[in-house]
């Protein structure tokens, strides 16, 4: 499956179940087999596992917020 597509259905996935880890899990995956080190991120080389953290901490954050989702 193409790179971008896991995102997207990573993002979907971490919208739509309560506490989606399994998005975590895949792009670890993806960047323990694709990854490369980025020179700008100090030689980081899971950037993508971090972005995924960080957008499940905001999403679970904003779903509380919101209305209409359950506490």
């Amino acid at each position: 499956m193409p790179f971008y597509i896991s995102i997207i259905l990573a993002f979907l996935g971490m919208l739509y179940f309560s506490v989606f880890w399994e998005a975590v899990v895949i792009l670890f995956l993806s960047d323990l087999l694709y990854g490369a080190k980025e020179v700008r991120y100090s030689n980081t080389l899971f950037i993508s596992l971090i972005i995924s953290i960080l957008i499940l901490i905001l999403i679970e954050f904003l779903k509380k917020k919101l209305k209409f989702y359950k506490k």
